[in-house]
């Protein structure tokens, strides 16, 4: 796993693994948000096989699947509502989606720097993304 801390409270990740719930608990993560879309993986890596283990582990599962196509607000409402719930690990193929929704969830009140040197502190470049967080409200 390579998971990446964007906040104290939450985290991005390329594909998790089955196996990884254990650890992501035992990491004291207690809701996980899928960001890829079934199409992506195999039947083993999909969203309601990735929930049952997760279910089955005591953790909440949230499956949001983005495209950076389809990425809408209403993705970006469901993903600042699941991480309402405490420490909260999005996922997706590389991270990159998870850091983009919730950037755009920080936007409204938030200071487009901050967000963006937290995306870039875990190695997600979104600078091309300051417009569109101003935009948004960011300051």
């Amino acid at each position: 796993m390579d998971i990446r801390a964007i906040t104290p409270t939450y985290a991005v990740s390329p594909q998790i693994d089955p196996e990884d719930i254990p650890a992501i608990k035992d990491a004291g993560f207690t809701t996980i948000i899928c960001n890829r879309p079934d199409a992506e993986v195999p039947p083993s890596h999909r969203a309601g096989a990735m929930q049952a283990a997760a279910e089955s582990a005591g953790l909440a599962f949230v499956d949001n699947p983005v495209t950076h196509q389809g990425l809408n607000m209403e993705m970006v409402h469901a993903q600042s509502d699941a991480r309402a719930g405490g420490k909260t690990l999005a996922y997706c193929a590389s991270g990159t989606r998870s850091t983009i929704v919730w950037a755009l969830g920080e936007a409204v009140g938030g200071k487009a720097d901050d967000i963006l040197s937290a995306a870039s502190k875990a190695g997600y470049d979104l600078g091309g993304m300051r417009p569109q967080l101003v935009s948004l409200g960011a300051s």
